[in-house]
């Protein structure tokens, strides 16, 4: 268990964002753009199948222009129009060179697709990207006789050169990402001959499992059969991956920091087209919030009204730890305290989002105790009365702790947020929409 002052990184010459005080009650109508989640993996299956493939309301931020440029390395040909993609098959024919940046769906679904093909693959990544767990994904691929082959004892870059042996069984490590259970099975149903299967073993528990859902549910809607007889089993039937022509529904998980500004500011705020049924973790935000307070409508569009004040919360995040840094900027604008737990797993995301957090809740001033998988806020002491005029809070190249930050300065003036332009990993133009929302 972590406690006390941590030491901060050193401020450097960046971009400063003023964050907006909210003057009154927000009450505004927010449309979301596509997951993702989704595009991404709609992207892979796409490339994968048997013929053209249309993806509609696909997401266009910095990761899924990332997925299309990789694969097009690949020898996929997509052709975009508007938020329309249209994508040919991969062909896998001649070497690439990959970046994969910070996008956690590329630098783990493509290596494992390279391994379809029989020419190296190099993928290259952002420096923050070293940090984040790939190993027992490429682990997984030696075991199936792929070669990977490092040029230092980084992880990236890294090569990867098939061709992947045919299987029966592949056993994985998957306690650090569910990200490396779908890698594996998205290529799962092109690892044997047709009318055979492959089972997917997993060791160790696997933290976000909302994820897995989705993918599973987006190989049965192109016709492949996934049999889960446990929750560390997957059996895959092989054989032909179906195109299909799909809308991508909105990224509920982005929806979250405007949900969290009807709670701060005391005002409301609807996303419309929210899906009466979903595989993505977002759609927890039904019940955080009304843990939260806050009052919620699912008539039509999902609409969010402040109640008479924010709750802190007790609960095990350990399957939606995307949403934590938005719940947290909400703990820390709470009048009771809350425990964060199950989230260990968030140490390996864009940056070691549990340390981050803890750092920027004591900037403010607020009492957090972070252990190895858990955050506990008490926003009580009396923070607010020991503000500075300026409070300058990190993003550490983290789209979600750049939110984390516009969310507190609806309600703390002099908020600077660093960099809000790392917001463009998953969602496109944030500053501008914040700032309509207020308006």
């Amino acid at each position: 268990m972590k406690r006390g002052k941590r030491q901060r990184p050193p401020l450097t010459r960046n971009n400063w964002w003023h964050a907006p005080v909210a003057s009154r009650p927000v009450d505004a109508e927010v449309r979301i753009p596509g997951s993702k989640s989704l595009t991404n993996r709609m992207l892979v299956l796409a490339a994968l199948s048997s013929g053209i493939s249309r993806i509609r309301g696909a997401l266009s931020a910095r990761d899924t222009d990332l997925m299309v440029d990789g694969l097009r390395k690949l020898g996929a040909s997509i052709d975009v129009e508007g938020d329309t993609l249209t994508i040919s098959p991969i062909e896998l024919s001649k070497p690439a060179r990959i970046h994969c940046g910070l996008a956690g769906t590329v630098m783990r679904f493509l290596p494992a697709v390279a391994s379809l093909g029989t020419v190296p693959i190099t993928f290259t990544a952002d420096e923050q990207a070293q940090s984040r767990p790939i190993t027992p994904l490429l682990d997984a691929l030696r075991s199936l006789d792929v070669t990977v082959t490092h040029k230092s004892d980084m992880p990236f870059p890294v090569t990867v050169q098939g061709p992947v042996r045919t299987t029966d069984i592949v056993h994985l490590d998957s306690s650090a990402s569910s990200q490396f259970v779908t890698a594996i099975l998205l290529i799962a149903p092109l690892l044997g001959a047709p009318g055979r299967t492959v089972t997917i073993i997993l060791d160790g528990d696997t933290p976000s499992r909302p994820h897995i859902d989705m993918t599973v549910s987006t190989l049965r809607a192109r016709g492949i059969r996934v049999d889960t007889p446990n929750e560390r089993t997957f059996t895959v039937s092989c054989g032909t991956i179906s195109p299909l022509d799909i809308t991508i529904e909105p990224d509920l998980s982005n929806a979250g920091p405007f949900l969290a500004a009807a709670l701060v500011t005391g005002g409301r705020v609807s996303i419309p087209d929210w899906p009466a049924e979903t595989t993505q973790a977002g759609n927890e935000w039904i019940s955080i919030v009304r843990d939260m307070g806050g009052i919620v409508s699912t008539r039509g569009s999902l609409t969010v009204s402040a109640g008479e004040q924010i709750r802190g919360i007790k609960q095990d995040f350990s399957q939606v730890g995307e949403l934590v840094p938005t719940v947290t900027a909400l703990a820390a604008l709470a009048t009771t305290p809350s425990e964060l737990t199950g989230i260990g797993h968030l140490r390996g995301h864009e940056t070691d989002r549990l340390s981050a957090l803890a750092n920027e809740l004591r900037t403010l001033g607020i009492d957090v105790i972070e252990g190895p998988d858990y955050l506990r806020i008490d926003p009580t002491n009396g923070w607010r009365e020991r503000l500075p005029k300026r409070i300058d809070l990190r993003s550490y190249h983290d789209h979600r702790m750049a939110t984390f930050g516009a969310i507190i300065g609806l309600s703390v003036p002099g908020v600077r947020v660093e960099n809000i332009a790392t917001t463009s990993k998953t969602l496109p133009d944030f500053p501008t929409m914040w700032e309509a929302m207020l308006a």
